[in-house]
């Protein structure tokens, strides 16, 4: 698909094939010629599934020959961020030390996107073992760029799918969120990111960090994010802390009415140090709340800086998990991640077993705080994107190469439904976005915002300009 033509919705590209105005092949045809013009640029996929692609939208254009019923995602393109698996193809996570590690089967959400006639496309990038926020690089697939800017970062970990849906190769893809990893890509490349509540979405085979991770829909409009959330979510029993009751419905969500909602609005948790031009977009999307007719309050402190807490978490699960490559391998690894892994092997147990208990107090702190709020709203991330193949923005030199995103990681550690809304952009035509947040179980609360916002404040018609 060429041009503006290329950014029509799931749900359009759906209704298209089934009214027989195209065909899921064609579609696939066209996406895949996309992809080829595009890769030179922003390099956002690391294994392609041509192949694969075009079987799966033949046998898309069969079903439908055949008079049979067609699934919710029938014959739309799909991207897998690569630290999801995908049947009979790598899964590397970005390292080095797993470029040939082929798996067998799908994980959950792919096995339920393909049962509901998904074409899946490719993986897409992430930073090694998505252990970076911020320079959507890693060793095995280098450097993914910014669609609205080649110069610039994506963000990470979902680099590559946040990126190709930003340019229109697919309406959505599935990537993951540990502390932020769809929020923050999803910020800096103008899209639309949800990390639904933990468990929604089964994960299997276990994450390195098991207590943290979430897998969710990268998309441009906030209604192929329900579609999506809806068909992978619920219940399975590979995954125990799976959420095991009925899947709301997310699409009629997205039509209900905000007005009396009761929105928090904190511009720094209590802690976080934002540039006054993502302070000035954000605030001023708050206003459009308003007018929204939601009841909104400024709420200056909401926690304690929880860094420290995802620190340990995080980095020790992924430190343990890749111990022997730390050993055996180190000169293969990111250098930034290696050293961050090996800082977070020093602990002891005491000092990991007094964070876990300092989570817990976190979480029932947020859980209380829900009970006076529908909804919390901050800017997703503290500054717009900055130089591709960077760490960690020039602003914030004494934060890490996750501690510098400040307003996601928290909702990791709690469990909250969160997502990025598009909300404008800098001087320099960047995004910026803002991060909704939702009591436990509420992503129907979290989508009706997200999907009035975009009524009132459009982004989809907004296209970053690439050469072709």
């Amino acid at each position: 698909m060429t041009g503006h033509d290329a950014y029509v919705s799931a749900r359009e590209i759906r209704d298209r094939i089934l009214r027989k105005e195209t065909s899921a092949t064609e579609v696939m045809s066209e996406t895949l010629s996309r992809i080829e013009s595009l890769e030179p640029i922003l390099n956002a996929f690391v294994t392609l599934m041509p192949d694969q692609a075009m079987e799966a939208a033949g046998d898309a254009d069969r079903l439908l020959a055949e008079g049979r019923e067609p699934g919710a995602l029938h014959g739309v393109p799909v991207s897998v961020k690569d630290l999801i698996n995908v049947g009979g193809v790598r899964t590397t996570f970005g390292s080095l030390t797993m470029a040939d590690n082929v798996v067998r089967d799908d994980a959950p959400s792919v096995e339920r996107a393909r049962a509901a006639g998904a074409c899946i496309i490719g993986k897409t990038t992430t930073t090694e073992f998505g252990c970076k926020a911020g320079g959507g690089d890693s060793p095995l697939s280098g450097i993914t760029r910014n669609a609205w800017d080649p110069s610039k970062t994506t963000g990470g970990s979902s680099a590559g799918a946040a990126t190709s849906v930003a340019a229109g190769v697919t309406p959505f893809a599935l990537g993951t969120d540990g502390g932020g990893s769809i929020r923050i890509p999803a910020s800096l490349c103008g899209v639309f990111g949800i990390k639904a509540q933990y468990g929604r979405v089964p994960v299997f085979p276990t994450s390195a960090t098991p207590t943290l991770g979430h897998v969710g829909p990268i998309s441009r409009t906030v209604r192929d994010a329900a579609l999506l959330l809806g068909v992978v979510s619920g219940f399975d029993a590979r995954d125990p802390a799976s959420v095991s009751e009925l899947v709301p419905d997310y699409l009629a969500a997205c039509e209900a009415p905000v007005d009396g909602m009761r929105v928090a609005w904190s511009p720094t948790l209590g802690y976080a140090r934002p540039t006054s031009e993502v302070l000035e977009i954000t605030e001023g999307a708050v206003r459009v709340l308003e007018a929204l007719g939601c009841s909104v309050e400024l709420v200056e402190e909401v926690m304690d800086d929880p860094v420290e807490l995802w620190n340990a978490e995080f980095y020790a699960g992924a430190g343990t998990r890749l111990k022997g490559a730390l050993r055996d391998s180190r000169e293969l690894l990111d250098p930034a991640v290696a050293e961050i892994l090996e800082g977070a092997l020093e602990g002891t147990i005491t000092d990991y077993y007094e964070k876990v208990f300092a989570r817990y107090e976190l979480r029932e702190n947020v859980r209380r705080f829900f009970e006076r709020y529908d909804l919390l709203v901050t800017p997703t991330l503290p500054v717009a994107a900055f130089g591709a193949g960077v760490n960690v923005p020039p602003e914030l030199p004494d934060r890490n190469l996750v501690s510098w995103v400040y307003y996601t990681y928290p909702f990791n550690l709690t469990g909250n439904p969160a997502a990025s809304i598009p909300c404008g952009f800098t001087a320099d035509g960047l995004p910026v976005g803002l991060q909704v947040v939702a009591g436990t179980n509420h992503e129907a609360d979290l989508l009706s915002l997200s999907a009035a916002f975009e009524s009132a404040r459009p982004w989809a018609n907004s296209y970053p300009e690439l050469p072709i």
